[in-house]
């Protein structure tokens, strides 16, 4: 078992690697591929084989201590394409890690009512639990972040299409809104059924805001003929969902999907039709993000998220990359 875990893993992070080399090229000799960066290739092929020796610490905190190091080589990954990337604003990356944990925990408190997971082999311990849940949680917009930046600067950023005549319409936030509360409202016993309006609700609920207020927007992208940052976002989210679910499984502490439908054709844990929840995750993070950030933090330590309106990130007071 030991031996097929490791080699499951170690292919998995190959492969992975392997995609962040080929995106990461194409741009000047000059951009070395940071050290920080080889220390990250290194760590996720440790740590794949500490987790098939059943090393227990690092079983227990895997999904923490491998997305660390996975955010390491992708962040390496985009300096290397663009000269620039997140962490070369630390101030502005760790608000950007603190914020991820309440992100979360507002799914967390839906799930009270929904009931669509539960986590098994976590530690007993509350600070460790805490420290474990928290540090997980923290990685979670900074690897779709990340992810979706490599996407971008890789291919996604050169994406145009016809420009689309909007407004802020807020029909969609009340739109957004009733979806957001249809799983509270329900009786309890249709509540898991309800996970998806979740998944969804926070996109038509704040992108209308964020458009009024000038703050990065997808739809400001849109009626600019960009799509590249929506694009990038998606195809982050849907890699991100891939190695959630892989790196969850093999994990001694991980969550395990309890929804009563759907439970045919997984992969790993989650059913297949499941992973089509992903994507439009990493939308809903990207607004999350922004209204935290922009209600919250500082000028100086809002970070430009794969930059398309550099109008209205102007005039939310981001702190902007060079272009890709």
């Amino acid at each position: 078992m030991g031996g097929m875990l490791l080699l499951a893993g170690l292919s998995a992070t190959a492969a992975a690697a392997l995609a962040i080399v080929l995106l990461a090229r194409g741009q000047p000799a000059a951009r070395r591929f940071p050290v920080y960066g080889w220390i990250g290739l290194a760590a996720m092929a440790a740590f794949e084989a500490m987790l098939a020796l059943r090393v227990a610490w690092l079983a227990t905190f895997f999904t923490a201590v491998m997305w660390t190091a996975y955010i390491a080589v992708a962040d390496a990954a985009v300096y290397r394409r663009r000269g620039d990337s997140l962490l070369r604003r630390p101030g502005g990356f760790v608000a950007m890690a603190v914020l991820s944990v309440p992100a979360w925990l507002i799914f967390e408190l839906y799930n009270l009512r929904l009931r669509n997971w539960a986590y098994v082999g976590v530690p007993h311990n509350f600070w460790r639990f805490s420290l474990g849940a928290a540090w997980a949680f923290a990685t979670i917009f900074p690897g779709i972040f990340e992810t979706a930046d490599l996407v971008h600067c890789g291919w996604a950023q050169r994406l145009r299409s016809r420009a689309w005549r909007t407004k802020p319409r807020w029909g969609w936030a009340m739109f957004g809104a009733a979806l957001l509360a249809a799983p509270l409202l329900a009786p309890a016993r249709w509540a898991p059924y309800l996970f998806a309006p979740v998944w969804a609700g926070f996109i038509f609920l704040l992108e209308p805001l964020q458009r009024a207020l000038g703050w990065p927007s997808l739809l400001a992208d849109l009626e600019s003929g960009r799509p590249g940052r929506a694009v990038a976002l998606l195809a982050g989210g849907a890699a991100c969902g891939f190695f959630w679910e892989f790196w969850n499984f093999w994990a001694a502490a991980r969550w395990v999907y309890i929804f009563p439908i759907l439970h045919h054709d997984r992969v790993f844990a989650m059913p297949l039709p499941g992973f089509l929840g992903f994507p439009p995750f990493a939308i809903e993070c990207f607004g999350l993000y922004v209204v935290l950030a922009g209600a919250l933090l500082p000028p100086a330590w809002r970070l430009a998220l794969l930059p398309e309106s550099r109008v209205s990130e102007a005039r939310a007071g981001v702190s902007h990359p060079r272009a890709c």
